[in-house]
């Protein structure tokens, strides 16, 4: 392995400590991971704005501040990348709207600006589905990502882009948000850690569009895209609001999914029970059902749906009559709309599954009797399970799986919508690939507060079945 690639495999910490031990020079770093943006985005489409003539200006002052023995910061020097919806000062954030070409930032978001302070240096943006409202990243203004292990797949969304740059070792480590499985899809499909932080212990001050409803605020969570557990882990503790309490693996019962209730693929069981196996050895483990999995993905529709689509579509048909049926006609007629046919089903979709009153009152009195179950049940249990009931599929599967009008999303999307709508952090962790050579990851999830020990796992998981691995 030659110097180069060794470091774009390396995570974030491998390189800080590099540069610390003046094995190599920001400077270096920076225009290595440049470089490879450069060379893998034409094919794959994950970076939406670069930042290089300043982050190269930025390498240049660390390096000084290097040689000052000013080394200062949990990331000095590491280059980042950033999805698209987090306000960078100097780039626009344009939520993939045509309409919102020009939308310049003056300030950084709240999580930027820590992560700046501690010394990473924002390469570029990544592409995201419009206004991050699907689980496949496609969009009028930049257009499709490519899953970069196999360009006829997805890379899923809304963090697509992202899992995709990380991927390919294009960024040390990246960041992304998830309100319905955002960062767990794309870690999953394109074979890195990521991880969703719980409800309200990262601030998304800053970032678009901004998620009003308290019911949505719940369900969504920001969160590193990383090569390494303990990258993310890291990245976590600068964006918290909180500092994680120290835990004890060993005080955790470690609950593997197992059911006949939802269809898996036969790759996706096999290193479900690989993983039994290893663990049963080692920790005490059970295999029983998981409580309120079931309802979660109807949950998760009915507060998505909240306000039938309104919110979302104020933005993006920018404040004037718009019409989503319209547009989707438009776009399936051949003539074009200014949003793309997936936001506009999408809204189409909120619209029809919007809660009655009753409905919402329902609601409310489910989530306090989940919350309070849930919170005794988690204390000392960790859940793992799949994201998705396979690897990555060819483009546009997931999309007409999760947004059908025959409610599939009920078969297909309890696995990611149990986090959201209950608000639990959870890390998913590649743990090998199928016979198509496709990567798939399992999450790990538990309750707000056991963070450590959600990371503990995941770093076993990744010791004992290889973690992740850069595409080509």
């Amino acid at each position: 392995m030659n110097k180069v690639e060794s470091i774009l495999r390396a995570d974030a910490l491998d390189i800080r400590e590099m540069i610390r031990n003046r094995e190599l020079t920001v400077t270096e770093v920076t225009s290595i991971f440049i470089e490879r943006m450069k060379e893998k985005n034409p094919a794959v489409n994950f970076l939406v704005e670069s930042r290089f003539d300043a982050a190269m200006e930025q390498a240049a002052k660390a390096d000084v501040a290097l040689s000052n023995c000013d080394a200062k910061g949990k990331l000095f020097g590491v280059p980042m990348s950033m999805k698209e919806s987090f306000n960078v000062a100097g780039m626009q954030t344009t939520g993939g709207l045509i309409g919102r070409i020009g939308f310049v930032q003056e300030q950084d978001a709240e999580v930027v600006r820590k992560l700046k302070a501690e010394g990473a240096i924002i390469i570029g943006k990544t592409n995201t589905p419009e206004l991050c409202f699907c689980q496949e990243t496609d969009n009028k203004l930049y257009g499709r990502t490519n899953n970069p292990w196999n360009l006829n797949r997805t890379a899923g969304g809304s963090s697509g882009g992202e899992g995709a740059a990380i991927a390919l070792g294009a960024a040390a480590v990246g960041l992304g948000s998830d309100i319905g499985g955002s960062i767990r899809f794309p870690s999953h499909f394109n074979g890195v850690v990521g991880f969703k932080s719980g409800k309200g212990q990262v601030s998304q001050k800053g970032s678009f569009p901004f998620v009003e409803n308290a019911w949505q605020q719940r369900m969504l969570g920001i969160g590193p895209l990383a090569k390494t557990v303990r990258d993310a882990k890291l990245v976590y503790s600068i964006i918290a609001n909180h500092e994680m309490d120290e835990k004890d693996i060993n005080d955790f019962s470690i609950d593997v999914f197992r059911t006949i209730e939802f269809s898996l693929s036969d790759d996706m069981v096999k290193l479900l029970n690989d993983v039994y196996l290893y663990l049963k050895n080692n920790y005490v483990t059970e295999r029983e059902p998981i409580p309120q999995l079931g309802e979660s993905a109807l949950l998760w529709q009915e507060i998505m749906s909240i306000d039938g689509g309104k919110s979302t579509r104020t933005i993006a048909f920018e404040n004037v009559k718009g019409s989503p049926f319209t547009a989707y006609m438009k776009e399936m007629t051949g003539r074009n709309a200014n949003i793309h046919r997936y936001l506009s089903w999408a809204l189409i979709g909120a619209s029809l599954f919007k809660p009655s009153v009753k409905r919402v009152n329902e609601i409310s009195l489910l989530l306090k009797d989940g919350d309070e179950f849930l919170e005794e049940y988690l204390e000392r249990r960790l859940i793992v399970m799949p994201v998705y009931h396979t690897a990555a599929p060819p483009h546009g599967i997931v999309f007409k799986e999760v947004f059908s009008i025959n409610k599939t999303f009920l078969k297909y999307m309890p696995f990611v919508a149990f986090a959201n709508t209950w608000g639990l952090p959870a890390l998913t962790v590649p743990v090998g690939k199928d016979d198509n050579g496709m990567p798939i990851g399992l999450q790990i999830i538990s309750k707000n507060g056991n963070e450590d020990a959600i990371f503990s796992l995941g770093t076993i998981l990744e010791n004992q079945f290889g973690g992740y691995t850069m595409a080509d």
